[in-house]
């Protein structure tokens, strides 16, 4: 079986800090360091002009560290702290020039782009938690900006400053969690296999290559279960297939109350199913398997009028004993599953001999 050359969908949306992945929020940051930095030069020599020279010298600086940051972050691995740096400096600089005692009404608009850069560039939680103090602080500022809000004009105008103010913080936020929201939908329809409910092909794909660079790390091991239904065309052949689906759900079901909740269960196809089983030692894996192969043969599933009894057959492969990578321990698992199968099915068959210190027990594949 063949490991996915797809990013792990799963672990791509818990890193991700908004709706953007991190190498799009990576170009879309190089963009407005670029943008920032192209407009503060023009705004610095404007303030100069205008009679500022201190806000215009600083304005050339924080360009030159834009235009710097924007090569930056091609390779740099703190994309995170380099986005919190703009961010802070961008919207602390946007109160600044409202501050400033020749101020034109018309930079209080940046107020209203907080949020949306906040958002899109950090997701909802922290998005929100950076944009609102600098908000209120600039609806502050606006406040005493008007200086006449005891009038009907001045209260108009503050009026229409908060209400879009708070509806833009409102707006991004809805949108953000409806977004995540809709994320994560799509992300669980693409992992998760619609009949049985279990992880689908490519996320147990996925969980198994995780599976094994956490016991690289750790130093544990765990087990890899290839199980296959025996004769299952035969229930489709004379049951039809919404029987072999039922049967399908109900062995769905039964791996995944029997599994403890640190082991994984998905299905990898047809009527077969894959089980990692983590931190178990051979002998562990063989009884435990063994029981849930007895479990099976003894349920009965009503389907209509009809008791349908099926049996499966079970191949392990331990990590790193038999193999050290997923292909690998996929190739020994398919083989000790068939060579049970050809020893007559119904059978757990490991890959090896497992010693045990209770009575011996023989199955497809040797004695243990």
């Amino acid at each position: 079986m063949n490991t996915p050359k797809h990013p792990d969908l799963g672990a791509a949306l818990e890193h991700s800090r908004s709706g953007l992945r991190d190498n799009h929020r990576r170009t879309l940051a190089r963009l407005l360091f670029f943008v920032t930095g192209s407009a503060l030069v023009v705004f610095a020599v404007l303030q100069f002009f205008n009679g500022f020279p201190w806000v215009s010298a600083i304005e050339l600086l924080a360009s030159g560290l834009l235009f710097f940051g924007a090569q930056r972050l091609k390779t740099t691995p703190h994309l995170q702290q380099w986005i919190y740096a703009y961010l802070v400096a961008i919207f602390s600089f946007f109160i600044v020039i409202m501050l400033l005692p020749d101020a034109s009404i018309a930079a209080f608009v940046w107020v209203l782009m907080m949020p949306v850069l906040a958002y899109l560039l950090l997701g909802k939680c922290e998005g929100m938690i950076l944009s609102v103090p600098f908000m209120v602080v600039g609806l502050v500022v606006y406040y005493f900006f008007l200086e006449t809000v005891g009038t009907a004009h001045g209260m108009i105008d503050l009026l229409n400053m908060v209400l879009c103010g708070v509806l833009m913080q409102v707006f991004m936020h809805m949108y953000e969690e409806r977004r995540e929201e809709a994320e994560q939908r799509l992300v669980d329809m693409a992992q998760t296999d619609a009949l049985t409910g279990l992880a689908n092909r490519a996320n147990f794909q996925s969980t198994l290559a995780r599976t094994i660079a956490e016991c690289e790390r750790n130093g544990s091991g765990f087990a890899l279960v290839v199980m296959d239904i025996d004769h299952f065309k035969l229930v489709n052949d004379t049951l039809g297939h919404d029987a072999g689906d039922h049967v399908l759900r109900n062995i769905g079901q039964c791996l995944s109350e029997r599994l403890r909740t640190t082991d994984s269960v998905g299905r990898l196809g047809g009527e077969e199913f894959g089980l990692i089983l983590r931190d178990v030692k051979p002998a562990d894996a063989f009884e435990l398997m063994d029981e849930l192969r007895e479990r099976i043969a003894g349920r009965e599933l009503r389907y209509g009028e009809a008791g349908i009894r099926v049996t499966a057959s079970f191949g392990i492969a331990q990590w790193p004993d038999h193999g050290q990578d997923a292909e690998t321990l996929f190739c020994v698992a398919d083989r000790c599953l068939y060579t049970g199968k050809r020893a007559g099915r119904n059978r757990v068959a490991p890959a090896g001999p497992i010693h045990r210190d209770r009575s011996e027990k023989t199955v497809a594949g040797g004695t243990v």
